[in-house]
């Protein structure tokens, strides 16, 4: 790690000289200014730096002497504690309040892991030895540090809008689970069970694959990146926005084969009304073929369906009195939210479920469900790769996510295709 800190400082100071002599030729305030900017920042970071590598030289020649002295270590503790704000930092790298011991503290959660993992992103930097993710390819792997994991998952249960309303469970693959045991249910003491019940207990299970999920940045998007701060607002987004959008399309259309089963293709899915151009855009097609199949206790579901299928066939519907159907409300933020016969509805893109203009016969249009009965299962344990794109040369990072996901009650669920 002192190794690695001092070739870390080495490049800091050849990129201040490269700055000081670009600001030097350059005749243009903005890029001056700009270019001041970059070389505060990379002063900073060379104080930090230097302050690490000064404190690594202090601790690694006492290590003996600090498992006999406890007067040594509380006198290194307390120097220590001075220089950065009340943390100590042991030998190796790990923050521990005062003599906590090094098996007890998260490697992934340091200034110095987020650091060289940065520079491992950005600029294909050796990850150091202690730090090096095992891979089950050549290539060189890190796992994304826990501070950053924390944060993409936080994003990840608000952000889309299909994603955001599915469970999720974090229960060990290749098990077959009741789905009782996941979506428990309640009963009297003596009372009768329906057969619906009794069929679900009997019957019902689910098990989870353990799939690979890859979202691809490329390298050059990262490479100007100069501070960690800079690298965590940038990273966050591009990770969120590629798994978001893989683990959407799969939740409605997933083929089961090598990632999650969709709703669409589950076979599991027995209630499938197929809707003629007469019958789909009008409220007596509707409501006989699909609104008269929901069951009582499965009406709180959504509707899915693309945008261009609610503008042009749903938005406006009235009923026979001329009463609206489907209603949209236009926020002040210029937000929308959109209602079909009592239900809401979330508008898709057409990758995820098909327009009906350009549908085939028999595609699926629309969707009924609650997402809630749907799950999506991992641990949220990500890693970061090295990958060489050979079709365009260029190095790119494949962030993994090992994760599954099924629907645990396929009866609530409605799939509407085209006639």
């Amino acid at each position: 790690m002192l190794e690695f800190l001092k070739r870390l400082y080495q490049r800091k100071k050849d990129e201040i000289k490269n700055v000081r002599e670009k600001i030097n030729q350059s005749n243009d305030v903005t890029e001056v200014r700009t270019l001041g900017e970059t070389l505060d920042k990379l002063k900073t970071e060379l104080d930090e730096l230097d302050a690490k590598i000064k404190e690594y030289e202090q601790t690694t020649g006492t290590e003996e002497e600090d498992e006999t002295s406890d007067e040594n270590t509380e006198e290194e503790n307390r120097s220590t504690s001075i220089r950065t704000g009340g943390v100590h930092m042991t030998p190796i790298g790990h923050f521990g309040m005062g003599n906590q011991s090094r098996s007890s503290v998260d490697i992934y959660n340091t200034q110095e892991y987020r650091t060289a993992f940065m520079e491992f992103v950005c600029r294909n930097t050796e990850m150091p030895a202690t730090y090096r993710a095992t891979t089950t390819t050549g290539d060189t792997g890190a796992v994304i540090p826990t501070t950053l994991m924390h944060e993409i998952i936080r994003e990840l249960k608000s952000y889309g809008n299909i994603l955001s309303k599915v469970r999720k469970l974090n229960v060990q693959g290749g098990v077959e689970f009741p789905i009782l045991t996941l979506v428990p249910q309640a009963h009297w003491i003596g009372e009768e069970k329906s057969s619906e019940d009794q069929k679900l207990e009997a019957n019902e299970k689910v098990s989870f694959n353990y799939y690979g999920l890859e979202c691809k940045i490329a390298q050059t998007i990262l490479s100007a990146v100069v501070s960690l701060k800079e690298f965590e607002d940038m990273f966050i987004p591009l990770a969120i926005e590629a798994i978001t959008k893989a683990l959407e399309i799969a939740i409605i259309s997933g083929s089961g084969n090598g990632q999650c089963t969709g709703i669409t293709k589950d076979v599991r899915v027995k209630n499938i009304v197929t809707l003629k151009a007469e019958d789909f855009s009008s409220w007596a097609g509707w409501k006989k073929n699909v609104f008269a199949k929901m069951k009582k206790k499965y009406r709180n579901g959504t509707f899915f369906m693309a945008q261009s299928t609610f503008d042009g066939y749903i938005d406006g519907m009235v009923d026979a009195n001329g009463q609206p159907i489907g209603r949209v409300n236009y926020g002040i933020d210029g937000g929308e939210t959109y209602r079909f016969g009592g239900k809401e509805v979330e508008t898709v893109e057409e990758d995820i479920i098909a327009a009906y203009e350009t549908a085939a016969v028999n595609d699926v249009v629309a969707v009924f469900a609650d997402l809630k009965n749907y799950a999506i299962n991992s641990n949220m344990k990500m890693t970061t790769v090295k990958w060489i794109d050979n079709d365009d040369n260029q190095i790119k990072n494949k962030v993994l996510l090992i994760c599954d996901g099924k629907i645990l009650d396929p009866n609530g669920v409605i799939l509407i295709k085209k006639g």
